[in-house]
């Protein structure tokens, strides 16, 4: 079982060389595999992305490059100012508006998007920040908007508590927060091992490896769509 603080993880850091979490030898960017995350380019496929597109916890940028370059309208936002600053680098020639927004609380944002991707954000944030969270997406965001998600998932060989989450608390989140969950499955979020290897030895966790020697970690594929607050209270 892992003996790390989650608490104190660092994304700023890590996009800078530093250490993501203390003692955990994590120095590079785990989630930075150079290319869109295959489970976001399903989703574009489906058609869960319309209007006005949040990409909220954008990371490097490439799933907003994917989504930009199929044509969609997308803002892209992070907490981490260094990784805003790599991902507007890395898709110069993309239509892509960029900030360094916290996602709890979206300020400045309200009304104005009718999809939202979240690719492995949620599970990052601890009990308190997964309320504001997904309060603030519901506020950002116009009636009848689409929520399309990748979070960890409490399976075997997934991630350790607390980054994965169950089915049970994950639907009930969204449910809390006025969303309707349409389709929950399980899928895979692909990584980079190397940078991990530690990681991985000290927490116990043994998770698969794809035909690029990459990490295929669980998560929870989500969809859900927006309810209107005062109905779903009624």
């Amino acid at each position: 079982m892992s003996s790390y603080d989650f608490t104190q993880a660092d994304f700023n850091a890590v996009y800078e060389g530093g250490e993501l979490l203390p003692g955990a030898a994590i120095r590079s960017v785990p989630w930075d595999i150079g290319e869109v995350q295959p489970a976001v380019v399903e989703m574009e496929r489906a058609g869960r992305f319309r209007g006005a597109v949040l990409d909220v916890g954008c990371g490097p940028g490439d799933n907003a490059a994917f989504l930009a370059g199929r044509g969609h309208r997308v803002t892209a936002v992070d907490a981490a100012s260094a990784a805003i600053e790599m991902a507007k680098e890395r898709t110069k020639g993309f239509d892509i508006e960029f900030a360094v927004v916290d996602a709890t609380a979206l300020d400045g944002f309200e009304g104005c998007f009718d999809s939202v991707l979240d690719s492995a954000l949620y599970h990052t944030l601890d009990p308190v920040g997964r309320h504001s969270y997904l309060a603030a997406l519901h506020r950002a965001t116009r009636p009848r908007a689409r929520l399309s998600m990748l979070c960890f998932a409490d399976v075997p060989r997934g991630m350790p508590a607390p980054l994965s989450v169950s089915e049970s608390d994950l639907r009930s989140a969204l449910a809390a927060a006025h969303w309707n969950v349409t389709h929950f499955s399980l899928g895979t979020f692909r990584g980079v091992a190397t940078s991990m290897e530690k990681f991985f030895e000290k927490s116990g966790t043994h998770p698969e490896l794809d035909e690029k020697g990459r990490t295929r970690l669980p998560v929870w594929l989500v969809h859900a769509d927006r309810l209107d607050a005062e109905a779903a209270a009624s």
